[in-house]
């Protein structure tokens, strides 16, 4: 243990360019090595967040302001870009299909994980936390499906299309059980929320839309000006979602399907591209990495084994159904349905924050929200997931075929 606390010692003693240059190796060096034996660049990343982090040899110090800043925005950005690639007519032809996809990988891991919160003998309202958490996920294999080239295949659309339904809806009941579990449950309060993500839907996808379409117009031979006026609209959307408790991703994803015919291929939205794939992107998931800390990963493992066993089986189950099912009744091929599973699963950023703030949310009584076990299990759950989603995306990615042209009839 001396040795180590040497090592740490050492490693936070390292003059600031020398940590600049280090994060510079990982990001590019990791994501090469990995890719070089076959496995996701996503993967080694995380891994690395591990390795270097706090509850590794600790480079980066504690609270690494700087790391926190660029994963935030990376986060953004991989949300902000996802909604720009999307085909806006496949999109639009395949609407209700999102609709009813983010419906059913909400439901399906919403029920699994409620039943698993009962039959461990926890009270309804936690239950139903726990199964809130398992509804949401986080997109990391995306950047792989894009990569493949399939990001146009209508599988993908309506997979990322659900995102929007299955955040929403979880962040909304979690919202209620927590005013239920503190105060008691108010219809007002749910409805005064419900009433906020429709005008703040609004507001995003036709204010931004004609506003900052017609702001970007005008700046299009001032490229400097045009790439600063993305990033500030980005923030603008991130930030207002915040405001009525949804998480920035959400925004961000609505940002960019606003902006989509206006700002997509112009050398400005290339440019941030390409920097958010070098330095923000990679930051991010590094800096996901920072959160896991081993010890209590193989203690939670050893010590509340069935539970989280339970726990990743009913995400595993839930998610699973819902593409099964889901995807069998569009007609996609097992490939895509397989794929919609693996992009499903990675439950990082909303599920990790929802988390902490039910572990520090307490009754009259006293007692928190949700417990220890739980939120050990929780940061299994993230680590598995992290790692497991995008190797099976990278998986089942390719066997989907050559991607349709864009625009080609689904």
């Amino acid at each position: 243990m001396d040795i180590l606390d040497s090592i740490r010692s050492e490693a936070l003693a390292l003059p600031l360019m020398a940590k600049f240059a280090l994060a510079m190796a990982i990001f590019v060096g990791i994501p090469l090595l990995f890719r070089a034996a076959s496995l996701p660049g996503v993967v080694g990343l995380l891994l690395a967040g591990i390795l270097f982090g706090p509850h590794g040899l600790d480079v980066f110090g504690t609270n690494p302001a700087v790391a926190d800043f660029f994963s935030d925005l990376g986060k953004l950005l991989l949300m902000f870009f996802a909604g720009l690639e999307i085909d806006l007519q496949l999109l639009s032809r395949a609407r209700n299909r999102s609709v009813v996809f983010g419906l059913a990988t909400t439901l399906l891991p919403l029920a699994t994980g409620t039943m698993v919160g009962v039959l461990f003998g926890y009270g309804v309202i936690p239950a139903l936390v726990i199964g809130s958490l398992l509804a949401s996920h986080t997109l990391l294999g995306l950047t792989i499906v894009r990569d493949a080239g399939q990001a146009n295949r209508e599988a993908i659309t309506v997979t990322v299309g659900a995102t929007v339904i299955s955040d929403t809806l979880s962040l909304i009941i979690f919202a209620a059980c927590v005013t239920a579990f503190v105060s008691g449950f108010s219809f007002a309060g749910l409805g005064l929320q419900m009433m906020q993500i429709a005008g703040f839907c609004a507001i995003i996808l036709l204010g931004l839309r004609h506003v900052g379409g017609w702001l970007l117009r005008r700046m299009e031979h001032e490229e400097a000006a045009y790439f600063v006026i993305l990033l500030v609209l980005l923030a603008v959307a991130s930030v207002m979602a915040e405001l009525i408790q949804l998480p920035g991703i959400i925004g961000a994803f609505l940002a960019g399907l606003a902006l989509n015919s206006t700002v997509k291929d112009r050398p400005a939205t290339n440019k941030l591209n390409f920097v958010g794939k070098t330095l923000f992107i990679p930051a991010f998931f590094v800096v996901t990495g920072f959160l896991i800390d081993p010890v209590a990963f193989f203690g939670s493992l050893l010590h509340q084994f069935p539970l989280v066993l339970s726990i990743l089986a009913a995400l595993l189950l839930g998610k699973w159904g819902a593409s099964a099912l889901i995807g069998r009744v569009f007609g996609y091929t097992s490939p895509e349905r397989l794929t919609m599973w693996a992009l499903t699963l990675p439950q990082v950023a909303a599920t990790l924050a929802a988390a902490l703030v039910a572990h520090s949310t307490f009754d009259a009584a006293g007692q928190p929200l949700l417990d220890r076990n739980v939120l050990n299990a929780v940061l299994v759950l993230v680590l598995l997931t992290a790692v497991l989603g995008p190797l099976l995306t990278a998986r089942f990615a390719p066997r989907m075929g050559p991607a349709p042209w864009p625009g080609a009839q689904p």
